[in-house]
């Protein structure tokens, strides 16, 4: 138990380090002695857990697909706000997100790399057509259209808000998309209902972790 405990510390510690490595230099400049340097562990760990810099990168953007913050609402469109509120407050200090985002944007490495760009957008799509079954969403409207169109909406938002503010309105520029494009999908007497307030991420991470609290402090 205790080596398969240290196995998986050390699968992170090399996640960690090597998304952090992603995240600023990109993946063709990163080296794996860099990321051996900041994973602190010998080069035979590393290979242990991934055989190669490509297989280290996905899997890097694997560990972006699992690290959603989700909270059951009585509302799907707001369960998908809370999706792309909470990815907006974390992704400036997360690199494993921000490698994902570097990663999934690196358009010479799609091939060996893939991208996490498909996943979100059948995640939307998913949650789109739920909530289209519960009335929430308009008849005319096409969960998986909007979608891409949301997909692609989003990451312009990510490299704008890079470009210009050096992620530091990254939730205000999320809320405004929410804010364009419930409008035009959801249903009159829902959409009043929304939350699409720039503190919405913050307020439903912290909400988590409150909820995590008790669960941890709770009598078995």
């Amino acid at each position: 138990m205790a080596q398969q405990e240290r196995a998986v510390r050390t699968r992170r510690a090399v996640l960690e380090a090597a998304a952090g490595v992603f995240a600023e230099r990109g993946y063709a400049a990163a080296t794996i002695a860099e990321i051996l340097q900041r994973a602190g562990v010998t080069k035979g760990a590393l290979y242990f857990h991934f055989g190669s810099k490509a297989a280290l990168a996905r899997g890097v953007l694997q560990e972006q697909m699992r690290t959603e913050y989700h909270l059951p609402r009585e509302l799907k469109l707001q369960e998908w706000v809370d999706a792309g509120m909470t990815m907006a407050n974390r992704l400036p200090q997360e690199p494993l997100l921000l490698a994902g985002v570097r990663l999934s944007a690196d358009l010479q490495g799609h091939d060996i790399l893939g991208s996490t760009w498909p996943a979100w957008a059948r995640l939307t799509s998913c949650v789109l057509t739920e909530a289209k079954q519960r009335g929430e969403v308009l008849p005319h409207v096409s969960p998986e259209e909007t979608a891409q169109v949301f997909l692609g909406a989003w990451i312009g938002v990510q490299f704008v808000s890079q470009a210009v503010a050096g992620w530091a309105d990254l939730d205000d520029r999320m809320a405004a998309l929410y804010d364009h494009i419930l409008p035009s999908i959801a249903a009159p007497a829902v959409l009043v209902r929304l939350d699409t307030a720039p503190d919405r991420g913050a307020r439903v991470i912290a909400e988590v972790h409150e909820k995590s609290a008790a669960l941890a402090g709770a009598p078995a």
